[in-house]
C-alpha cells in the first residue's frame, strides 16, 4: 500500500464496522513524584533529569496527539501502552488532554518492576467490553531476585458481536547485552505460550490478538522457536500464530525503533489463525499493520543519517519530544468494510 492510500485508510470512518488497535511504548512516561518504593528519581525536579511538571505536560500533550493521529477521524478503540509509571498518569493523558473527549477506560495495575514501568490497556467503552483480565506475573526460574513487568491479558467483546483476548507486553530489554539477556526473553515467551496454547486447546477458533514491545525481532528464537509465531499467513495450522509485521514493510531503514544505523522492529503484533482465516466474522488482513511514522514523530539523524524518532530526551539533554519507539496499529473489521 503507498503513503497514499495509506493515509486514505487511516482517515476513514470505522463506525461499527471496525476497530483500530494501537500499541505505543510511550518511553519513560513518569509523573515527577518520588516512589519510595520503586528507582524513579531521575524523573523528578531534583532528580538528573530535572523532570518538572511542565515537562510532564507537555509529553501527555504529545502523546496525546500521537494517539489521535493514529486514528484519524476517530480514536483507536483499543490501546496497548507500556513504559507508564502508574495509574496517574494514565488518568491525565486520558482526562486531562485532547484525548478528554473520546471517553477512554483504563486497565492498569502496578507491576514488579524494579524501575516502576508498566503495561496498560486503554478502551473506548462503546467499542469494546471486558470481560476479564488478568495480569500475569513473570518469575525466572533461573533468577528469583530478577522482577520485570507483568503480561496484561484482557478478554473482552468487540463492538458486541466478537470475544477477542488481548495480551499486552513488555519483555525483558536488551540491556546487559543481547546474548546474556535471551534466557529472560524466552522464558517470558514461554509463560505467554502456556497461556495462549490454554485458549487455543478449549477453542482452536479463538480470536488471540498479541501486542507489545518484545526486544526481540520477528526472527529471533524468542517470538519464532518459543512462542511459535510464523511470518506465512497461507501456511496457518491449528495453534501456530501470526506475526503481522511482516507485512508493515519494516527493513533496515523503516521499523520501529533505530539502532544506530538500522531501523528495527521489535514493536509487534501477533494473531492466532482465527483472526485471519475467518471469513465470516472480525478478522483482519497480513497487510493491515502499518507503523506510524508521521514527520513530526522524526527529526534528522546527524550521527546515522536518515531520520531518527524524535525523543523526550537525547541522554540527558531535554529534546521535548515523544518516544523513541514509532507506535504500531492495524485494523480488525467485519467482512462487508
Amino acid at each position: 500500500m503507498d503513503e497514499m492510500a495509506a493515509q486514505r485508510k487511516t482517515e476513514s470512518r470505522r463506525g461499527n464496522s471496525a476497530v483500530r488497535v494501537m500499541f505505543y511504548n510511550v518511553e519513560n512516561l513518569f509523573d515527577v513524584v518520588d516512589d519510595s518504593l520503586t528507582t524513579d528519581e531521575e524523573y523528578t525536579p531534583t532528580g538528573k533529569r530535572a523532570w518538572t511538571f511542565t515537562k510532564f505536560q507537555r509529553k501527555i500533550n504529545n502523546l496525546s496527539k500521537v494517539v489521535i493521529r493514529t486514528g484519524g477521524w476517530e480514536g483507536p478503540e483499543i490501546i496497548g501502552l507500556c513504559e507508564v509509571e502508574n495509574r496517574y498518569v494514565l488518568t491525565d493523558l486520558t482526562r486531562n488532554s485532547p484525548l478528554k473527549n473520546f471517553g477512554y477506560r483504563i486497565i492498569h495495575k502496578d507491576s514488579p518492576d524494579p524501575r516502576g514501568i508498566d503495561v496498560a490497556l486503554l478502551y473506548l467503552p462503546e467499542k469494546f467490553s471486558p470481560v476479564e483480565t488478568e495480569y500475569i506475573p513473570i518469575r525466572y526460574p533461573f533468577d528469583s531476585r530478577a522482577r520485570t513487568r507483568d503480561i496484561l491479558y484482557v478478554k473482552g467483546v468487540v463492538l458486541d458481536r466478537d470475544t477477542v483476548h488481548f495480551f499486552v507486553n513488555h519483555w525483558p530489554s536488551r540491556f546487559g547485552g543481547y546474548t546474556a539477556t535471551i534466557p529472560k526473553r524466552n522464558y517470558v515467551a514461554s509463560v505467554l505460550k502456556h497461556k495462549v496454547d490454554s485458549l487455543l486447546n478449549m477453542d482452536a477458533d479463538a480470536k488471540i490478538l498479541i501486542m507489545g514491545d518484545f526486544n526481540d525481532e520477528a526472527t529471533d528464537e524468542s517470538i519464532t522457536k518459543v512462542l511459535g509465531a510464523g511470518s506465512d499467513s497461507l501456511c496457518q495450522t491449528p495453534g501456530k500464530l501470526y506475526n503481522m509485521m511482516s507485512g508493515a514493510g519494516c527493513s533496515w531503514e523503516r521499523g520501529s525503533i533505530k539502532d544506530k544505523e538500522l531501523w528495527i522492529t521489535i514493536d509487534q503484533f501477533i494473531v492466532s489463525p482465527g483472526l485471519i482465516t475467518d471469513n465470516a466474522h472480525l478478522s483482519t488482513t497480513p497487510h493491515s499493520v502499518h507503523i506510524l511514522d508521521a514527520p513530526f514523530l522524526l527529526q534528522d539523524d546527524d550521527v546515522w543519517f536518515g531520520k531518527k524518532s524524535f525523543r523526550t530526551y537525547n541522554g540527558l539533554k531535554y529534546l521535548g519530544g515523544f518516544s523513541d519507539h514509532l507506535p504500531i496499529y492495524m485494523d480488525l473489521f467485519y467482512p462487508s468494510n
